[in-house]
């Protein structure tokens, strides 16, 4: 994925920076083949996912097993139960509110993330080691982002554990990402656009 150079710990975002987000993000899943030697993935939709069922999404505290520590703007620790595997529905756990307005649907998100596999409880990505944070489009990943993502603000932080049908089903882009597994990733949203919108919610002063 096409990635944007600015510090993690910083929410803001300059404007020609953001402006170039959605096409970047028109070339990620071609970036996401060519990283499959370095054991990439990124959160790019995947010909497998499949339309998520209204009301599939729960939001709350069952974190299935899953626990992390560390802040906004740290690579995260992850530990995965041995039942986190077995979930079938997404879970969406805020572990860092944010500020100000909520990420809509089919926004243009900057953030930084850590993925995980629950079955094999490794890491298969992060853009903490990579040290940049990765624009996206929520209508351009897997369904478990588009539907988890929105309602997160800037500065917040959000666990999300996928049900393989939400993720990359049978055909993973990745051999670090088991087919069919379910997958856990925790999110910290720096900066967006909203759909529609030209400048970013929290642009340079």
């Amino acid at each position: 994925m096409t990635l944007v150079s600015r510090s993690a710990r910083r929410p803001r975002l300059a404007l020609a920076a953001v402006a170039a987000l959605s096409a970047s993000l028109v070339l990620g899943a071609c970036a996401d083949q060519g990283n499959k030697s370095q054991g990439a993935s990124s959160p790019s939709a995947s010909s497998s996912s499949a339309p998520a069922p209204s009301g599939s999404a729960s939001f709350g505290n069952d974190a299935s097993g899953v626990t992390v520590t560390g802040g906004f703007g740290e690579k995260p620790t992850i530990t995965i139960g041995d039942q986190t595997k077995d979930v079938t529905q997404l879970q969406v756990i805020d572990l860092v509110e944010g500020t100000g307005v909520a990420v809509e649907p089919g926004a243009t998100v900057l953030a930084d993330y850590a993925g995980y596999g629950a079955s094999t409880k490794k890491q298969f990505d992060s853009s903490f080691d990579r040290g940049q944070p990765s624009p996206f489009g929520l209508d351009q990943v897997i369904q478990g982002w588009t539907q988890g993502i929105p309602g997160m603000k800037t500065g917040g932080r959000r666990l999300l554990i996928i049900p393989a049908d939400l993720a990359y089903g049978a055909n993973p882009p990745s051999a670090d990402i088991e087919p069919d597994e379910v997958l856990v990733f925790v999110v910290d949203v720096i900066n967006f656009v909203q759909p529609g919108a030209t400048e970013p919610v929290n642009p340079v002063e």
